[in-house]
């Protein structure tokens, strides 16, 4: 595990503010020393693995760089390649690799059972695009260990993302400039981020618990009620993760790009994942789908791969990997006919979100069978409900509704015209959010953000 929320809120964020402020020529340093902390606090043998990956990147562009064009920079691509995704398969892969071995070839070997380090997929994917864009041309070589390990292991995105490539911070990491309206503008994204986990993710959390786990799930309108809670649960984890950390980079002068953009507004599969964890949706489009051909050569190949990898990459289980090529097929049947015919945005939405909902579901559920049961419930061979459905029904109702509109842009068209109205505000809803949040944290046992196992 790492830092509980109030140690993180009470301890953790205000020594590191104060340090980095107090110290403004030590701040690469500072954020490298809380970073391993951070990270060493909950996992400290596993942080071996991080500065290995982040020393072998930061090897390797030095390589790149002094080979330039040459096959010794070929050599140092590939060795990165290698060596990374062979520490992220060894991880994270290995006893699920090793398990179906066993059940292919009926044999007994011992399967692997090794902790996942804590963001492996993240920080991963961060050091190789500097590598890759580092062969490409598109970034020159960062010569400072300690600006490089500040990026490696940069505490407030590093365990859940998003995914911040070098090309994004390059100047920021040694040139960053830090003023008062940022440091606002983050106390409000990182509030509000907070606030979408404690009090709108957990809440739903709860929901998806009741009906998950009480056998509600086993009529229709059960089945279908508890997976609109996990999506709710899910969007607000991320998230809300994804804007703490971004709110907690404009507070020590980074940018980070946005993550999210109001996805269950989406009227196609395709601007869904325009709108869904941007950061991968871009890593796997410029590092798989564009150089495997993209739209010029085979085109459905290639979605195959990008997804299966997608699937994949989010956890060594068959129903990620199902997860990943069910969307796989929805791009396609979308793409090649769908969109060809339909021309109207409202025809369809009649089918994207009930299509991101089934997602969701072979996303949920890790065990077969009980993927299984859910289809065959939501889908009519059960009954339609029962009294426990409309008791959990009306006693979520309002929550429901705040959920629904907590996830359209509604909230924040509000908040802006607020702010320009009467400035004073944003600081009042900030404390006022604050205050909620702890109120909610007291006594709460630890509830980690989901994305934390990927």
């Amino acid at each position: 595990m790492v830092f509980s929320s109030l140690t993180f809120l009470c301890l953790f964020l205000p020594a590191f503010l104060l340090i980095y402020y107090t110290l403004p020529r030590m701040r690469n340093v500072t954020l490298v020393i809380f970073s391993l902390v951070f990270y060493a606090f909950g996992e400290p043998i596993w942080i071996v693995a991080l500065l290995f990956s982040g020393g072998i990147d930061y090897v390797h562009g030095i390589i790149i760089e002094k080979h330039f064009g040459k096959w010794q920079a070929k050599a140092a691509l590939l060795s990165s390649l290698i060596l990374n995704l062979g520490l992220l398969c060894i991880f994270k892969y290995s006893g699920f690799i090793v398990e179906n071995i066993n059940a292919i070839f009926r044999l007994t070997l011992p399967i692997p059972t090794l902790t996942l380090p804590l963001g492996i997929s993240f920080y991963t994917f961060q050091t190789l695009s500097y590598s890759i864009d580092m062969y490409r041309g598109e970034i020159k070589c960062q010569h400072s260990l300690t600006a490089f390990l500040a990026y490696v292991a940069m505490f407030p995105q590093l365990v859940a993302g998003p995914i911040v490539r070098y090309a994004d911070i390059e100047d920021e990491l040694n040139h960053r400039k830090t003023t008062l309206a940022g440091f606002s503008d983050g106390i409000t994204r990182f509030a509000t981020g907070l606030g979408k986990k404690v009090l709108l993710a957990n809440a739903a959390g709860r929901a998806v618990e009741t009906m998950f786990y009480g056998n509600i799930r086993h009529t229709v309108l059960g089945s279908w009620l508890g997976i609109i809670f996990y999506a709710f649960q899910i969007y607000f984890d991320f998230s809300g993760y994804s804007d703490m950390a971004i709110g907690l980079g404009r507070m020590i002068g980074f940018t980070y790009k946005e993550n999210f953009n109001y996805p269950y507004i989406a009227p196609t599969i395709t601007d869904f994942w325009r709108r869904w964890h941007i950061s991968l949706s871009t890593f796997f489009r410029d590092y798989v789908y564009i150089p495997l051909g993209g739209n010029r050569r085979l085109q459905t190949r290639n979605l195959i791969i990008v997804w299966f990898l997608t699937g994949l990459w989010h956890g060594a289980s068959w129903n990620f990997i199902l997860w990943g090529l069910y969307y796989a097929a929805l791009l396609i049947i979308e793409k090649f006919i769908i969109l060809r015919f339909v021309k109207r945005e409202s025809i369809c939405r009649i089918y994207t979100l009930p299509a991101v909902l089934i997602g969701w579901a072979l996303f949920y559920f890790t065990d077969a069978t009980e993927l299984f049961a859910w289809f065959k419930a939501a889908f009519g061979s059960a009954p339609l409900y029962d009294f426990r459905v409309y008791s959990v029904f009306y006693s979520n109702i309002f929550l429901l509704i705040i959920l629904t509109i907590a996830a359209s842009p509604l909230p924040k068209r509000i908040a802006t015209l607020a702010r320009e109205k009467l400035p004073i505000l944003e600081p009042i809803l900030n404390v006022a959010l604050m205050l909620a949040v702890f109120t909610m944290l007291v006594g709460q046992t630890y509830n980690p953000f989901l994305y934390f196992r990927f």
